[in-house]
């Protein structure tokens, strides 16, 4: 009876251990999300995000904490069909201020590197925003200033909509024959250098190549990609081709990998499309309501989680698009953008942001060091970070 205990201990002991082991990495990291929509769905549903959410949404609160997370960069986010978009961006922002305000021993915001290393020692979520769609600024950079000072500290030039200043990648690559312009423009260019004035990071994921490559020759600061993956792993026009790759590690910048299905499987697609096809009608009649495909999107993938669960790829192909970008510009050039509570399908295994250690676990597989996985999951956007604090600061 003795050896058949001793037996049974030997044999869980090393996997015991090796949990133990990833948790105790994770948890000692300081873990940098740098893109999660949870302010916008508060604002659609009317959530309130200090409050448990579990099973409404991949995040709130408390479950950052859970998951390890200990700095998040907050999406602030809407359509290009929205009326009045900068005051909408405002709106969200007082959401996140309000929680603040309520919470003050578990989350502040930390728009200076220094004001983010005491809240992580503080052991509070360090907060920041980023405006994720040059149109909230209205083609006025006033309104880009006071986006800075209310603690916004990346801009994604575009979302699927071009500007009246850059072009998206959606519209180069979908909607070119209606293009009016491609790339930056004179203002855009100038949106460009106020930001690097400012601190204000330039993110050009959801960017199209001519503004992508217009963006690199004018920046004087290191960029980022807040949510992309990898094109020759799954050519989706949101997701970065080999060249761009190698101009952002050239830059000093970051990738940060988004944990959308779509964005890492190159056959996720066609099983969706068997899902839409089957649920057609009602589809169409969602679409009548929003045109937006996302909206319809996420209302379908909630109604029927069962049907959706079987869409969703293994964790590893995510960290293949890791590999592929670390083997072409090294591992000081990728990081972590969930897209969190901005998408409907995330890969095997995370549900909810207080999966966060899994991806550490699946990094620690793969034979990378604790040195380079702690670089991974913040201390290479942290360094971006302080390469992007104005110099009169």
């Amino acid at each position: 009876m003795h050896q058949k205990l001793l037996f049974l201990l030997l044999a869980i002991m090393p996997s015991f251990l090796y949990a133990q082991s990833y948790n105790k990495l994770h948890f000692k990291s300081i873990v940098v999300d740098t893109h999660n929509d949870l302010l916008s769905k508060a604002v659609e549903k009317n959530f309130t995000i200090d409050t448990d959410l579990s099973g409404k949404t991949h995040s709130d609160i408390d479950r950052f904490k859970k998951g390890g997370v200990d700095v998040q960069l907050f999406s602030v986010w809407c359509d290009g069909l929205k009326e009045n978009p900068y005051a909408w961006a405002n709106r969200e922002m007082d959401t996140l201020d309000a929680v603040i305000k309520r919470n003050p021993e578990k989350i502040s915001l930390s728009g200076t590197p220094s004001l983010l290393m005491k809240a992580v020692k503080e052991k509070k979520i360090a907060a920041m925003f980023g405006v994720e769609g040059g149109h909230m600024i209205e083609n006025k950079l006033d309104n880009l200033n006071n986006f800075y000072n209310r603690g916004v500290r990346y801009m994604t030039l575009t979302w699927n909509n071009s500007t009246d200043w850059a072009s998206s990648a959606w519209d180069e690559t979908i909607n070119a024959d209606k293009l009016k312009q491609k790339g930056l423009t004179d203002f855009g260019k100038q949106v460009i250098r106020r930001m690097n004035e400012l601190g204000m990071i330039i993110d050009v994921s959801h960017v199209g190549e001519q503004t992508f490559y217009d963006a690199i020759a004018v920046t004087n600061k290191p960029i980022i990609a807040s949510h992309s993956c990898v094109h020759a792993l799954c050519s989706v026009p949101r997701n970065l081709k080999d060249e761009q790759i190698k101009a952002i590690g050239k830059n000093g910048g970051v990738i940060h990998l988004n944990f959308y299905s779509g964005f890492i499987d190159s056959s996720y697609d066609s099983r969706s499309d068997v899902f839409n096809s089957k649920h057609k009608a009602e589809r169409d009649s969602l679409l009548k309501i929003n045109p937006e495909p996302y909206f319809a999107n996420e209302y379908m993938f909630e109604k029927y989680p069962e049907e959706v669960i079987s869409l969703r790829p293994p964790l590893s192909m995510l960290i293949d698009h890791l590999d592929y970008i670390v083997k072409m510009i090294g591992v000081d050039h990728v990081g972590i953008g969930s897209d969190f509570d901005g998408i409907n399908s995330a890969p095997q295994q995370l549900d909810d942001v207080t999966n966060m250690p899994l991806f550490t676990k699946e990094l620690m597989k793969r034979g990378y060091s604790k040195k380079d996985i702690r670089k991974i999951l913040g201390e290479n956007f942290l360094r971006v970070f302080k390469a992007n604090e104005p110099e009169n600061k």
